[in-house]
């Protein structure tokens, strides 16, 4: 494998602040608070103005540095400001930006690269839909092909998922958060349970698992009387991302996807945050003999950032004709550029392997990490797409968000930014770029350690701890 370190800002954080934020983020935060709408988020939680950011570094307005474990929210695959796919970038800007939806060498040879990275067997059964540039759009793209296709009208979704914020997309959202003030979404959605072994609805542990979360969804596709009329789709994520990284037992996804075949009901699998090697593969879906109708794809897709989503879905269910769906913003040709320079520099630099050997990395020193706490009940996830759940008792598994919320504090008063998630708000959720280093991760393991020390010390002697 080829020397990934050049391709970062640095390998360690560097704070020069006595506190965080300091004078100029301060500053870029308050004008930030009057101009800008209510709903920002991330500068609550993680209170700096960038300045500038490369590979898995990002620096703030005041010169301090850190290390970045968010990844735009799973966006970033190959890094920030990733100079391999700049190139392309910058290339393509001086010849083409925009061109609705026309034919161009670069985005058919981008759709190309995509299919070819389908299983062998699979290759020529697909073809690529582009959409408006979020993984919204590609939802609700998905959601119309699919009632298009069959005439029907409902959805079941999955608890723990999270598909995004418009409408459609938000209706198949379980996070009664987002939905408690919507009551008029999309209509004929219904929910069935995921497959959370740590928190298994059906009360079962691994060790006596038989499926329930499975044969629960038969017997809603089979009884009269389950009060859910046959629905044109499914949708879910092959490994959850807001819901806590999730990672299903192994076999589920395959009798979830045979079941609702079997009922002539479409599987459109979102692979939005867990695709475009996040997990080592090209898409998850490729690790579990599954063959989807539609596949959502955006995020990392995007290359270093750029907007851009689309479907990759069977020619059987091609159902709708010219301008069914249309967006001017779709298939935008410089998010296309960087999309196909981040698949030549993953190639060029053996990306795939790299997430396996780096993840294995990884989980073994957070291993290490939940033998010394008494709050860590388990670390779960695949490649670089990692859930590490907090709970008050690791018998009782009682969620501990205060917890995590305080240690997320400290580690980014030290210089480490992740998302928290979950059911609970329970969960560090860890989807870094895939270009780290083990000097990076030893620095982030590092700052981990001494906050979770810091804070464990904290729950002894305060008493807010206690709840």
């Amino acid at each position: 494998m080829r020397n990934l370190s050049d391709f970062h800002l640095t390998e360690a954080p560097r704070i020069i602040s006595k506190n965080i934020p300091d004078k100029n983020s301060k500053h870029l935060l308050q004008r930030q608070k009057e101009i800008e709408g209510a709903v920002v988020s991330y500068p609550v939680i993680m209170p700096i103005g960038i300045a500038r950011a490369q590979g898995a570094i990002i620096e703030d307005v005041d010169g301090n540095q850190f290390i970045d474990f968010f990844a735009g929210c799973g966006v970033l695959n190959v890094g920030h400001s990733n100079p391999f796919v700049l190139k392309y970038v910058q290339e393509q800007q001086e010849y083409l930006i925009h061109a609705l939806d026309f034919p161009t060498e670069n985005k058919i040879d981008f759709i190309e690269n995509l299919l070819s990275r389908l299983p062998i067997s699979l290759r020529n059964d697909y073809k690529v839909s582009f959409g408006g540039p979020t993984g919204s759009d590609a939802v609700e793209s998905a959601i119309k092909l699919a009632k298009i296709k069959t005439g029907r009208d409902g959805i079941i979704a999955f608890t723990g998922g999270y598909h995004g914020m418009s409408s459609g997309a938000l209706a198949v959202t379980s996070n009664k958060t987002f939905r408690n003030r919507f009551t008029s979404l999309i209509p004929n959605v219904s929910f069935v349970p995921y497959s959370y072994c740590y928190r298994c609805p059906f009360g079962k542990e691994v060790s006596s698992c038989s499926y329930d979360c499975v044969d629960h969804f038969s017997w809603i596709l089979e009884n009269s009387h389950s009060g859910v009329v046959k629905p044109a789709a499914i949708i879910l994520e092959p490994l959850q991302g807001e819901g806590g990284n999730i990672l299903p037992k192994s076999g589920y996804l395959k009798k979830i996807t045979q079941i609702a075949q079997e009922h002539g009901v479409i599987v459109i699998l979102d692979e939005i945050q867990s695709g475009f090697y996040r997990t080592g593969s090209f898409l998850e879906f490729m690790n579990s003999d599954v063959v989807p109708d539609i596949i959502t794809f955006s995020k990392g897709f995007g290359g270093i950032g750029f907007p851009l989503s689309g479907l990759i879905y069977r020619k059987d269910i091609e159902a709708w004709g010219e301008a069914s769906h249309i967006g001017t913003f779709r298939a935008n040709q410089v998010s296309i550029a960087a999309a196909r320079g981040a698949l030549d520099f993953i190639d060029a630099y053996e990306i795939a392997t790299h997430v396996e050997m780096i993840s294995k990395y990884v989980f073994d020193k957070l291993n290490i990490l939940q033998s010394i706490s008494s709050c860590i009940g388990d670390i779960r996830g695949k490649g670089l797409m990692i859930g590490v759940e907090f709970v008050k008792d690791k018998n009782t598994k009682k969620p501990f968000p205060e917890f995590l919320k305080e240690f997320r504090k400290v580690c980014f008063q030290k210089g480490l930014l992740f998302e928290v998630g979950g059911h609970y708000n329970n969960v560090m959720r860890l989807v870094p770029p895939l270009i780290i280093t083990k000097k990076i991760v030893d620095q982030a393991i590092k700052i981990m350690t001494t906050s979770l020390l810091e804070c464990q010390k904290n729950k002894t002697l305060n008493p807010e701890f206690q709840i």
